[in-house]
């Protein structure tokens, strides 16, 4: 950034005020205080940005060589190339940036970047002179292939010294060398072994386990990024008997001597490696005094030293010493230090007002001492144009009486053999009516008696006076209380309340003047006037600590606490009022000291007191009465927020019973008036919370402490505080279906309670449909949470939805629920089959319902055994709505049972599904199923008349065997040897069978079942023990005895009907 500097024949303090904000000003030209100004003010040109003198760039990238300047007006730039013009426009690769030096070279469509190096520099003009940039040198980077060369297998003896060359080839920049295997390993590298400056291997004595690996020099090239590998070195250790002690000897640098040259303010490294069995260690020193301290170091195993930023006072001889047990060597370096040109004084920027006088300077040293060249835009000035202001006077131009036209951009030129600096400086000659670079109108707040100083910076060339005035008098300020100053300030020793007032600063010259006012505001002081106190309080209680403040009404006023000195937090237990801080149910850790800190924008007052807190001894706790809270106090509401508001209370009494919570409750005036709900719950060690809020609810708030012993009494309630409405956040829970009736559904949910409508109206939008993606939407808003949808199909599921909504608008789109219409009697069971496996039981299974009409609660079966025309006792069984199978034990193998099925929903039981089992005879085999789609014969009319037919025909027939009888024919119905009858029976004269249950009397070896029906006594001749089938057989006596069986075959079981052969007998069992 420029500096500019202004010379007057006497320089006064207010030209030096002048020059400071001359300075300023121009050098932020480019982000100007005063645009006005600024556009107004020319300047010369000046270098702002250039490429570095040795400009080394990539072959494979684009070419950017950059140049930016800065001027008013905007200046033009050229280059030139080799020190000729360099033509931009006629080289198709070549261009300039717009509004800029740059010269970019494109690449992209083919070119060789070789062919542009060369030596670069730019010129930038305007109006008012032209500046140049240094001279830059523009190199393409290269990296050349290692030359190809064979390596052979080098011999040594081991304990010899060894150097590996590596010779890299030379690159632009010089690549980076480091040494390893061919297999890519690091070479270990330590005091023995290690690498020097050059890129040199070095051994100072070799080892039997360095014929291990081979040995290859890397070259890293920087911009390429690339690794060039030489062929490797193969070492050979002759081995020998033992291995000689030797003393050391210099393997690099040579000889007991060497000199070396370095430039100042770069690094000086120098390196000393020794040969010797053992490897020698080195030590570096300086002749005639100590390393420069704070800027070596030593480097690669202490042989390497290293001086950063080498002055002249480092010049001089060092020396390293190589030493082991065998003895010392010691190479002397002598140091001589050269010096590219350095500055002593860099020529500034200058402006001159016409007619000044001023001069430019440009100072340089170096080693051999530089020489120095003025320049005038670009041109020797020796040949430039005459100007009579103007006398060069060897590193110095002197001007006086400067004129309007004389400005120009001077270079300085110092340079030696070891490089050259130049430097711009322009000279502008100005002529510029004053101008205040102050804000208009500012406004100064002094607090009362303090010292204050009014601002006016002011600019012109030539270089305006300033004079200040008050309230438009005409009497210039300066003497008494108030001190002006050169720089533009009017510096008041103590303001009072008459300095109140409109200040005017008016800066003249020859070219005319400006002004600007300044108001001053005299504002009280800030003073606690009641501060606080030191305090010795008991653990648990309540102390305040004061802080009333006094300080002036038009000042915003802050006040903070500090404890310790550190800010003070102030947690839930602490409650910071305007003038002063509460702190609930003190404690030890809140002992210390405290200070309340008042401020204003302007000043500020503090007060401390110390705060001692003492432990209450526990047994002297547990002797006080203890009881219930007293009731918090003083509710108040701060930090009003759409969602939130924080509740402030201060606590009641804990009455000897420490405060375990705080309980805060509200109530609202629209949905439930007088009732007091729940809102939150706090620690004891709190009185504040911030309370989240609904919307639209009219809010009053009261607090309840708790303790070990009770409830406290609810606080008064607080003022009430009305949120703003919004449209509902959260739609009704639990939305559920259900018919009431079987022609209707019945939606209901639970309502929004007063926390969540949110807004005034709330109402419901309920919407349903048949469960079907095809189906419509119906919707109807209500009020009530209840909607009874009719004329519904029974039993069909239906898709629903309920939405809040209010004044506001709706709440989100609610989820889908699933209801059912109302549910009607269920019809019968599908089918109910019948099996029996065995003579102990029956197995019953069947279908659910073909139309359920409803969710199934169970299922009813109800049956009965009966024999013939008597029946037992109905029994009552109720199944699950899951389960479709039932076994039940027989008590009674004869007896046939009869079933009623019924399905049953929460209408009600439904159509009955009736069907009985199969008579048997013989069950030895198990029956199929008997279902309803099977004919039992027994049932049929047709069966019925035949076998009473058979029946007269077997009373016939024992008629006419009793009247042969009589007559003396023998025809024995059985034999009473076989089986004898119950002598008991009154019809075993005659053979006959009586099956009459006169007076539910049972039959001889017979029993009764438990539910009634008579069971058969088992016996070897039973009837089911004939086997199923079997055909009608006469005993030894001669009578007949059939069976009677229910037989199905194969056409039985698919529908048909069919009857084996029925004795005379069995149509008797049958009959009974």
């Amino acid at each position: 950034m420029s500096k500019m500097v202004l010379h007057r024949p006497h320089l006064t303090c207010a030209g030096i005020a002048f020059a400071l904000y001359f300075q300023h000003l121009v050098s932020a030209i480019e982000v100007p205080l005063d645009s006005n100004i600024q556009s107004e003010l020319p300047q010369p040109p000046t270098i702002t940005k250039q490429s570095v003198k040795d400009y080394i760039v990539d072959p494979r990238d684009n070419i950017f060589i950059e140049c930016e300047a800065k001027g008013n007006p905007v200046p033009t730039f050229s280059w030139t190339r080799n020190g000729k013009f360099f033509n931009v426009a006629k080289d198709p690769k070549v261009s300039m940036r717009r509004r800029s030096g740059t010269l970019v070279i494109d690449f992209h469509s083919g070119g060789r970047p070789e062919d542009y190096e060369g030596e670069y520099q730019c010129f930038a003009r305007n109006d008012y002179g032209t500046a140049l940039s240094s001279k830059i040198h523009l190199q393409v980077s290269k990296s050349p292939l290692w030359p190809k060369e064979k390596v052979d297998v080098i011999e040594v003896d081991e304990g010899a010294p060894l150097s590996l060359q590596c010779n890299p080839p030379p690159g632009l920049p010089s690549p980076v060398i480091f040494w390893m295997s061919s297999s890519m390993e690091p070479i270990h590298q330590d005091k023995r072994v290690s690498q020097g400056q050059n890129g040199d291997l070095y051994f100072s004595n070799v080892m039997l386990q360095d014929a291990q690996t081979d040995y290859s020099c890397n070259a890293r090239f920087h911009f390429t990024h690339t690794i060039q590998q030489k062929n490797p070195y193969t070492l050979k250790v002759k081995t020998t008997r033992g291995v000689t002690e030797t003393t050391p000897s210099f393997m690099y640098p040579y000889g007991t001597s060497s000199s070396q040259m370095v430039l100042r303010g770069v690094d000086l490294l120098l390196e000393c490696i020794a040969s010797g069995v053992p490897a020698p260690d080195i030590m570096w020193y300086k002749k005639g005094g100590e390393l420069p301290a704070g800027k070596t170091k030593l480097e690669n195993f202490n042989k390497a030293l290293r001086i950063s930023n080498v002055s002249e006072e480092d010049s001089g001889e060092y020396f390293c010493l190589a030493s082991n047990k065998m003895g010392s060597i010691r190479h002397t370096i002598s140091v001589r230090v050269k010096a590219a040109p350095y500055w002593l004084d860099e020529p500034q920027n200058l402006i001159l007002a016409p007619g000044e006088d001023g001069r430019l300077v440009c100072r340089a040293n170096g080693n051999p001492k530089p020489a120095i060249q003025w320049l005038v835009n670009g041109e020797p000035i020796e040949a430039s144009p005459p100007n009579p202001s103007r006398e060069v006077a060897g590193d110095t131009i002197v001007f006086r009486d400067t004129q309007i036209g004389s400005s120009a951009v001077y270079q300085c030129n110092a340079s030696n053999e070891h490089g050259y600096l130049l430097a711009n400086a322009f000279v502008s000659v100005l002529d510029v009516p004053p101008r205040i670079l102050a804000p208009r109108n500012q406004l100064i707040k002094v607090i009362q008696y303090n010292r204050t100083r009014l601002d006016c910076p002011f600019f012109g060339s030539p270089i305006p006076t300033l004079r200040w005035f008050k309230n438009g008098q005409g009497n210039t300020l300066d003497g008494g209380n108030y001190k002006a100053h050169e720089n533009g300030s009017l510096e008041m020793n103590m303001a009072r309340k008459e300095d109140q007032g409109i200040y005017t600063c008016v800066a003249t010259n020859i070219l005319g003047k400006a002004e600007a006012q300044v108001r001053l505001e005299v504002k009280d002081p800030t003073r606690i006037v009641r501060g606080p106190e030191d305090q010795v309080v008991k653990r648990g209680s309540m102390p305040r600590l004061h802080c009333r403040v006094k300080h002036d009404p038009t000042l915003k006023l802050t006040v903070t606490w500090l404890k310790d000195d550190a800010p003070l937090y102030i947690g839930n237990r602490m409650k910071k009022e305007d003038d002063g801080l509460t702190i609930y149910g003190v404690a030890e850790k809140d002992q210390g000291d405290y200070t309340c800190v008042a401020s204003t924008e302007l000043d500020k007052d503090s007060a401390k007191a110390y705060l001692t807190v003492l432990a209450v001894p526990a047994n002297r706790l547990r002797d006080l009465p203890k009881e219930r809270p007293d009731r918090p106090r003083d509710l108040e509401l701060t930090d009003l927020a759409e969602r939130s508001v924080r509740l402030t209370w201060i606590p009641g009494d804990d009455n000897n019973s420490p405060i375990t919570d705080y309980i805060v409750q509200f109530e609202e005036d629209r949905f439930q008036p007088g009732t007091w709900h729940n809102h939150s719950r706090y620690p004891g060690s709190v009185n504040s919370a911030v309370l989240s809020l609904s919307p639209y609810v009219n809010y009053q708030f009261r607090v309840i402490a708790v303790n070990d012993v009770g409830s406290s009494l609810p606080s008064v309630p607080s003022e009430r505080y009305q949120t703003n409405g919004a449209r509902p956040e959260i739609n009704p829970t639990g939305v559920q279906g259900a018919g009431t009736q079987k022609n209707n559904m019945e939606i209901t949910w639970t309502p929004l309670n007063a926390t969540q409508a949110y807004g005034p109206n709330l109402r419901y939008i309920v919407r349903w449909r048949r469960r079907d993606p095809r189906g419509s939407w119906y919707n109807e808003t209500v009020k009530t949470p209840r909607h009874v949808v009719w004329n519904t199909p029974i039993y069909v599921p239906y898709e629903i939805k309920v939405q809040a909504e209010n004044d506001f608008g709706r709440a989100p789109e609610p989820d889908t629920v699933i209801g059912y219409s109302g549910e009607d009697l269920p019809s019968s069971p599908r089918y109910l089959r019948i099996r029996q496996p065995n003579l102990e039981s029956i197995n019953l299974e069947w279908d659910h319902p073909e139309h359920p009409n409803g969710v199934l609660t169970g299922y009813n079966l109800r049956y009965q055994a009966f024999n013939g025309s008597k029946t037992g006792r109905t029994l009552v069984e109720n199944f699950s709505p899951n389960q479709t199978r039932f076994t039940l034990q027989r008590t009674d193998p004869i007896s046939r049972y009869r079933f009623f099925l019924r399905a049953r929903t929460q209408v009600g039981d439904g159509e009955t599904i009736v069907e009985e089992s199969p008579a048997l005879l013989n069950e030895a085999t198990p029956t199929p199923a008997y279902t309803k789609n099977h004919v039992d014969i027994a049932t049929q009319g047709w069966f019925i008349g035949l076998m009473c037919a058979i029946a007269l025909l077997v009373l016939i027939l024992l008629i006419v065997c009793f009247i042969k009888r009589s007559r003396g024919g023998k025809y024995p119905v059985r034999d009473n040897k076989d089986e004898h009858l119950n002598p008991e029976d009154k019809n075993v004269e005659d053979g006959s069978f009586d099956y009459s249950d006169e007076d539910n009397k049972p039959l001889p070896n017979s029993q009764t079942s438990l539910d009634g029906t008579i069971k058969q006594q088992e016996s070897d001749d039973s009837l089911v023990d004939y086997g199923e089938g079997g055909e009608g057989q006469f005993n030894e006596d001669g009578s007949f005895i059939g069976q009677y069986t229910v037989k199905k075959d194969k056409e039985e079981t698919e529908g048909n009907e069919s009857s084996e052969a029925t004795s005379p007998v069995n149509a008797i069992y049958s009959l009974a």
